[in-house]
């Protein structure tokens, strides 16, 4: 007779009864087994992960060349809080976005988080319904990774997250359709066989400043006070993309300011102030000079100067002529003068 195969996750898996195990007491009275069967008998309820995964969302976060340090471990922690996501190698910068649709269907994804990294100082995230879209490009900010010792919450690998979202994503359709991208993203399929049974933490997506900001807490069983785990970014939308990285623009944000525009206000703020101080030194130079000339022309200098008569102006053509030097005749010569003196 041959033997019958089991059927792993099957019809029959889920219609599966609780096993009931039976625990004898001895009482010191002598009861019929069927009465003691009776009393005794403790049902165990059947395991949770005899359930059928039905769900097959698989998210494949990975990122181009020239990203630093920071964004490598911000992608590494939405790995490991993420079972359901998968890893790849970093794309080129040569190659367009569309290679990102077919790199998501060797991998057999459905959902894509890319991280596009530009001049090495800002870093901008794709998140995407692949192959068929819609699409959202941010500028992500201010990032903080599990690493960091601020973050004191902990929760468990693999255990599957709630889903906090602010109000303001259901009063704008784009927030409506962000919401909707990031539930289907973020959240862990049940019966996931990387996933744990367990609901410890909770991301949070919050808008202020026409921002989105995430945040990872603990859920404490103690009193259900929230610690943060991490990571933390901030999302600055730019464009809705109704393809998958690429596609007719849907929506577009007014407030968005490129970084490169932001630089170089900044830049021209500074050379202003430097001008600025150099206008404020050269006038002060000048007040100097001004106070310096007052110094010297004292206006009272003039008051007991008398004027006197002109003279014409007499030219010399001729030389003056020689002066005549007269002798001393009486003047005696030096010998005679020597001779006086020995006398």
């Amino acid at each position: 007779m041959a033997a019958s195969k089991r059927k792993r996750g099957g019809d029959g898996a889920a219609d599966k009864k609780g096993k009931k195990g039976k625990f004898v007491v001895d009482k010191g009275e002598t009861q019929s087994e069927t009465e003691q069967e009776a009393r005794n008998e403790v049902t165990v309820p059947a395991p949770v992960s005899m359930g059928k995964w039905t769900n097959k969302e698989r998210v494949l976060i990975f990122s181009s060349r020239g990203i630093n340090f920071r964004t490598r471990h911000l992608m590494q922690d939405l790995r490991t809080m993420m079972p359901h996501s998968k890893a790849d190698t970093k794309m080129d910068r040569k190659d367009k976005l569309f290679v990102v649709n077919e790199v998501c269907e060797i991998k057999n994804c459905n959902k894509c988080l890319f991280f596009e990294a530009k001049k090495k100082q800002d870093l901008y995230m794709w998140i995407s319904n692949c192959p068929h879209g819609p699409s959202a490009k941010f500028l992500v900010q201010n990032i903080h990774t599990l690493a960091e010792l601020k973050m004191t919450g902990n929760c468990l690998k693999g255990s599957r997250p709630l889903l906090s979202f602010d109000p303001k994503f259901d009063k704008e359709p784009h927030y409506a359709l962000l919401k909707e991208l990031f539930i289907q993203t973020f959240s862990t399929p049940h019966y996931h066989p990387k996933s744990q049974p367990f609901v410890d933490h909770v991301y949070t997506f919050s808008i202020a400043d026409n921002r989105i900001w995430f945040r990872n807490y603990q859920i404490i069983e103690e009193d259900a006070s929230l610690v943060e785990i991490g990571p933390r970014f901030v999302l600055n939308l730019i464009k809705i993309f109704q393809g998958s990285f690429g596609g007719p623009t849907l929506y577009e944000n007014p407030n968005f300011q490129s970084p490169n525009l932001h630089r170089r206000e900044i830049r021209l703020a500074a050379a202003a102030k430097v001008r600025e101080k150099q206008m404020v030194k050269e006038i002060q130079k000048i007040k100097r000079r001004e106070a310096k000339d007052d110094v010297d022309n004292d206006v009272t200098a003039d008051v007991f100067a008398t004027p006197d008569e002109k003279k014409p102006v007499h030219i010399q053509t001729e030389p003056p002529a020689p002066k005549v030097v007269k002798k001393n005749k009486h003047k005696a010569f030096k010998r005679q003068r020597m001779q006086r003196g020995r006398r």
